[in-house]
């Protein structure tokens, strides 16, 4: 049984020139902050740790899940504003 603690990545995303992103690690994913950041028009990305050692070719599969990726969290954002 692996007794190391799962950390995640949540990487938040400003939507501004300068496209920045700010990369939090932690135990627990605080959706206080990731709503807060959502409303205010950033986009948000969470991943477990263990995942960022995957690397995937730059396909035109990759750029699709990439493409949906990000019209997903364009969605999340809409339905939570409209709430």
């Amino acid at each position: 049984m692996n007794s190391a603690k799962q950390l995640f990545q949540v990487l938040l995303l400003e939507n501004n020139a300068s496209k920045d992103v700010l990369v939090h690690e932690a135990e627990q994913v605080d959706f206080c902050a990731v709503k807060e950041h959502l409303r205010n028009g950033g986009s948000v990305f969470i991943t477990s740790k263990e995942t960022q050692k995957i690397a995937y070719p730059k396909t035109k599969a990759h750029l699709n899940y990439i493409d949906a990726r990000r019209n997903l969290g364009f969605n999340l954002r809409q339905h939570l504003r409209s709430h």
